[in-house]
């Protein structure tokens, strides 16, 4: 889209990104067991990154937006075996990540698409 406010944008981006990225690779014993929640997390984080990307990208880049975020989540499961101490990859927290990917690009079709150019609608009359 074409966004006054780009580089703030793209800001947010990879901090969102970045937040993610943070919390998927952290050591599994520096925080709080999150046992059944875990799920939902993987759940929200994705669907809050595919509602954001929904709200700066046209409709015709969302498949775009699909396969970079699916490949973002599998990449850092992936990584978690790899790297990241006392973690492991899961299949379950993929299909999860792969959820929220779906329902936040589902929720930027049906009603949040295009957010960005809205709030910069808004900015400039206020």
């Amino acid at each position: 889209l074409s966004l006054a406010h780009a580089r703030a944008w793209l800001a947010g981006s990879v901090l969102l990104v970045a937040a993610v990225i943070f919390a998927s690779l952290l050591p599994g014993d520096s925080g709080p067991d999150l046992g059944d929640l875990d799920k939902s997390g993987h759940f929200l984080a994705y669907a809050v990154l595919a509602t954001w990307f929904g709200g700066l990208f046209a409709r015709r880049w969302y498949w775009g937006v699909a396969i970079g975020l699916a490949l973002l989540g599998i990449g850092l499961e992936v990584l978690q075996d790899l790297v990241a101490r006392n973690r492991t990859g899961d299949a379950n927290d993929v299909v999860a990540n792969l959820a929220g990917v779906g329902t936040g690009l589902a929720l930027a079709l049906w009603r949040t698409g295009g957010w960005a150019l809205r709030m910069e609608a808004w900015l400039k009359r206020t």
